[in-house]
């Protein structure tokens, strides 16, 4: 935005009269402005550079307090100035200004930029944060995980590391947002400027999450299109695109085997017709693009765009819709899934407990992970969507709320999900486990499409679900380019405030060319390529910085004034303690499991060859390297010897913004 600041300044001569008229008739009470408030303090002002006190109110050089307006940077002209007594020579209470002595000017200093956008109501920026929280991960990742590493058991480290990890980085990220009001490149000249690199880093992980995520949306699309017709098309085996081995394997069909060879109609139409990795050998030869798919991805986009064009005031609207509707889905699906026959059989299999598994350091690694990954800090999304809040609102509760929403959404995904592979299991005569084998999107795409497949108003039931697919990823879509266009205009205010809409076009339109790869026949490798390599690891790497520079270099103690100043009390021993050691330590653990433990990146019967992981680690790096960059950049460019650059590299810059209060001006 454009910073022109108008200060209003005066030189004042006047005789002791007129000094003695003004203070018995108004009582001493300042002059208004329409664009600013002034005030005339009579007394000897004294001379020299004085500062103000924080607080509640602020204290003047010659003893006047002042109120502040409710953020520092709201409304301009807000606040009133408040009569106080001044300090001088011959200064008291009441007492007249001898001949020729100093007047005080007391003026508010306004901005003739426009104001920072916030949100219209509270329960928008709540909706958008759950929304960005609550997304595809916790219905297909959340669900498989618990099961996997020991059911109901896997619920005690998941709680621990979402109570010393997950919610003292959330509750960091939005206190630091509100308070500062900047994307997440800009605000680290008021933190700590030399990694300032973390932010342009997020944003390319940002990018590279728009380049495959929005591809799935486009795949339930698509289901979602072929859901309009009496009979789904995975249901039968006599399309176009099935092959001999394709076989409807229920309870019901006596007269079909089923074999290792063969496959549901289901796996197939997600396989064959919908991806069409059959025709792509793999990521060194990836095929053309589909362009049923492509035309889904750009209608995708298309609402994207028209919900984030205009800012938070109409994604903010649009979130009413996409954040609440999976959840009146969810639960249809709950209490259609609970009386299915077989689905107590899901529900054990999800929740008996494994004791034994606690014991292995793979599903700590797990649960650390899954909370990280799902509450989604060092995004950039969070720290974007505070700023627009108001300076006072408690982001405290808001962190509580949201995080503890998105945890219970996680469990009750569970049941969603388990119900419904109970009910498999029992058509098939076979085990839950053997039912439940598939992850990620496959879990959705074949598992639970051909559950519904096989219910009762199998139509009705796959609209809603995969709407709500869908919806749970244009809230993530919403939030992850939110952060980089928050960022992008905080930093370049001069250039683009005034042309947000077209960069947001510009920006939409590079995220759709960006996931073209990812259309081809052999686009869902590139996706899980994607998934594994480019957000993982350099997104916790980010992160862990992120922490230490701001407990470590900001300072714990300095943060915490911050947020007393906001909501009027200090965090208490546990966020200080989680700030400054435990999440250093959790995000660490989880950094170097991964390098410990490389995932076998599979896809179907497709093995990732070695040099798709060296190009995966390139793509990760790609985005972390931005830190050092600017790093050296920053230091080379300073001014001064080697040690003024390094002090100034590690010094916050005081924000204009939340000193532009007042100006103080001598007058005769």
């Amino acid at each position: 935005m454009e910073t022109k600041d108008m200060m209003l300044t005066s030189m004042l001569t006047m005789d002791k009269g007129e000094n003695e008229g003004e203070k018995g008739g108004e009582g001493g009470e300042g002059t208004q402005q329409e664009n600013g408030r002034l005030m005339l303090a009579d007394g000897v002002a004294e001379r020299g550079a004085k500062s103000l006190t924080s607080g509640s109110g602020q204290q003047v050089s010659n003893g006047f307090t002042t109120s502040t307006p409710q953020s520092p940077r709201e409304g301009p002209g807000s606040a009133a100035c408040s009569e106080g007594t001044a300090s001088g020579p011959g200064g008291g209470a009441g007492s007249s200004v001898p001949p020729g002595g100093l007047r005080t000017l007391v003026v508010q200093q306004t901005s003739l930029e426009r104001p920072r956008e916030t949100w219209s109501k509270k329960m928008d920026f709540l909706l958008s944060v759950i929304g960005y929280a609550v997304d595809l991960g916790n219905v297909w990742r959340f669900p498989y995980i618990c099961y996997q590493n020991g059911g109901g058991a896997f619920l005690l480290p998941y709680l621990l590391m979402a109570v010393f990890g997950g919610v003292p980085l959330f509750y960091m990220e939005l206190a630091l947002g509100q308070f500062h009001r900047n994307g997440c490149i800009s605000i680290w000249k008021h933190i700590c400027p030399i990694f300032k690199g973390i932010g342009f880093a997020i944003c390319i992980i940002a990018l590279y999450v728009a380049f495959y995520y929005n591809t799935i949306m486009a795949w339930a699309l698509y289901y979602l299109l072929s859901s309009f017709r009496p009979t789904l098309p995975w249901t039968t085996c006599s399309n176009s695109w099935n092959t001999v081995n394709c076989n409807r394997y229920m309870s019901t069909d006596h007269n079909v085997s089923w074999s290792n060879s063969s496959t549901s109609p289901a796996e197939e139409f997600y396989t064959r017709q919908v991806l069409q990795v059959h025709l792509s050998p793999g990521l060194h030869q990836l095929g053309s693009v589909s362009w049923q798919l492509a035309l889904c991805l750009l209608f995708i986009f298309i609402i994207v765009y028209f919900s984030i064009w205009k800012g938070v005031k109409t994604s903010g609207k649009v979130v009413w819709v996409t954040a609440t509707f999976p959840y009146l889905v969810l639960l249809v699906l709950l209490v259609r899934g609970a009386t299915l026959p077989g689905a107590w059989r899901g529900v054990v299999f999800y929740l008996k407990p494994d004791w034994a598994k606690l014991l292995s350091t793979t599903v700590w690694i797990d649960a650390a992970a899954q909370i990280f990954f799902s509450l989604g800090p060092g995004f950039g999304v969070l720290l974007a969507f505070a700023s627009y809040n108001p300076f006072h609102n408690n982001c405290y509760k808001d962190a509580l709320i949201t995080s503890s929403v998105n945890c219970l959404t996680s469990f009750l995904s569970g049941f969603v999900i388990f119900t419904v592979l109970g009910y498999m299991a029992e058509m098939r005569n076979q085990d839950v486990a053997t039912v439940a084998k598939d992850a990620g999107p496959s879990l959705l795409f074949i598992i639970y499409a051909e559950a519904i497949a096989n219910m009762p108003a199998a139509t009705f039931f796959s609209i809603i679900f995969f709407l709500m697919i869908i919806m749970l990823g244009l809230d993530s879509t919403f939030a992850g380019l939110e952060g980089v266009i928050t960022a992008v205009l905080d930093e370049f205010p001069h250039v683009l405030v005034k042309r947000r809409e077209w960069f947001v076009l510009a920006l939409v339109c590079v995220c759709f060319l960006g996931s073209l790869s990812t259309l081809t026949y052999g686009g869902a490798f590139v996706v899980k390529l994607f998934e594994e390599y480019a957000t993982g690891p350099a997104v916790i790497t980010v992160v862990l910085l992120e922490v230490v520079a701001v407990s470590w270099f900001y300072g714990t103690n300095r943060f915490c004034n911050d947020i007393h100043l906001m909501l009027g009390f200090y965090p208490g021993c546990f966020w200080r303690i989680c700030w400054v050691a435990i999440c250093p330590c959790f995000l660490l653990f989880i950094i170097i499991s991964f390098l410990a433990f490389p995932p076998e990146v599979r896809l179907f019967n497709y093995h990732f060859p070695p040099w798709t992981t060296a190009l995966g680690y390139c793509i990760g790096v790609s985005s972390f390297i931005c830190v050092p960059v600017y790093m050296v950049y920053y230091l080379l460019t300073a001014k001064g010897t080697f040690k003024q650059r390094l002090l100034k590299s590690i010094t916050p810059e005081p924000s204009s913004e939340q000193h532009r209060d007042f100006i103080f001006t001598n007058a005769v």
